[in-house]
């Protein structure tokens, strides 16, 4: 029988899937329904990455040692402190001959995995650069994708490292496009990656979109791309301060969160109108924190977890790069 959710490489505890392993074993022969990667990069999470930064007081050589502690030690790179990963690139070096894609792959395809790097099978053999700006690892190493890992060729027409990290948070754009509706008020947290994806979709959708971020230039900037309507310079783990902006801007219908530090949860919620829906697209989430605390303000609005797939959001959010040369620019200028 297949294993189509690696079960089988799961150390402890047993009986865990292998996103809520505490230990995978990368190293068992290729199974007949996996398909094994020679890894060239790894792209970490904002959130994760943030942490990690922080741990290590900002010195790249200590950000190598750590994510190498991490995979060597859990089989994976599953931050402990977050909870979560990232996703990869690299070349496909074998198909198991009971795997989805074995009529479509073969060696030497170049591929970015679409699930997480906190259940993907890694052994890195050496971290050969760090890439604080891009949040992104230049490694040699080899992970194993199960039967159901989501994967998707590298586009031709984008530069590699712009369609990694669209590739890293396209679940972003395509939750927006679900939600966002024409003439209603919605607010991006957050002007990074996915907030600009966020942002870009929104306003496609016919919404009048507001970025907020606590340095000023980064929402003033998708402001003058053409991305958002308005931009709010605010801290917004300060859930009052975020709250008094909001009211003199008026709720908002919608309201993304696409931080990537904790403690944002309740000024995502106080600036929703009652009635309204916020989506939890970040990874520093305490989804604790977001229920019980608008259980406690009385906030009558709808919490969505932004589920990092949702059905074509590779091709949506890849597209809307192509068809925007705002966001080209600005992904280039955070990635080069």
């Amino acid at each position: 029988m297949g294993d189509p959710y690696g079960l089988r490489r799961v150390v402890r505890p047993k009986g865990a899937l292998p996103q809520q392993a505490e230990v995978l074993d990368p190293h068992l022969p290729l199974g007949p329904d996996e398909l094994s990667i020679e890894v060239e990069r790894l792209n970490v999470d904002a959130a994760s990455f943030r942490q990690l930064a922080q741990e290590a007081k900002g010195d790249a050589q200590r950000i190598s040692t750590r994510v190498a502690d991490i995979v060597r030690a859990r089989g994976k790179m599953h931050n402990p402190v977050t909870g979560s990963g990232g996703m990869l690139i690299g070349r496909v070096a074998e198909v198991g001959p009971e795997h989805p894609a074995a009529a479509e792959l073969k060696a030497g395809d170049r591929i970015a995995t679409l699930v997480s790097l906190t259940l993907t099978p890694l052994v890195l053999q050496e971290i050969e650069r760090v890439q604080p700006r891009a949040e992104r690892l230049d490694v040699r190493g080899r992970a194993i994708l199960f039967a159901t890992g989501l994967w998707a060729r590298l586009p031709e027409d984008l530069p590699e490292a712009v369609a990694l990290a669209v590739l890293d948070v396209c679940g972003a754009p395509a939750w927006v496009a679900r939600l966002a509706r024409p003439g209603e008020r919605v607010l991006v947290l957050g002007a990074g990656k996915s907030g600009s994806l966020a942002c870009a979709q929104a306003r496609r959708n016919g919404a009048h979109v507001t970025a907020l971020d606590y340095r000023p230039d980064a929402p003033r900037a998708l402001v003058h791309e053409g991305l958002a309507d308005a931009a709010i310079a605010v801290d917004a783990t300060q859930p009052l301060e975020v709250y008094a902006r909001a009211q003199q801007a008026g709720l908002y219908d919608l309201v993304v969160n696409c931080a990537s530090v904790p403690g944002t949860e309740m000024g995502s919620i106080l600036a929703a109108r009652d009635g309204g829906e916020v989506l939890f697209f970040s990874m520093a989430t305490s989804f604790t924190a977001a229920a019980l605390g608008a259980e406690g303000v009385g906030k009558d609005v709808r919490l969505t977890i932004g589920n990092g797939y949702a059905r074509g959001h590779a091709e949506l959010a890849l597209e809307l790069v192509r068809s925007t040369p705002a966001l080209q620019r600005l992904f280039a200028a955070r990635v080069g």
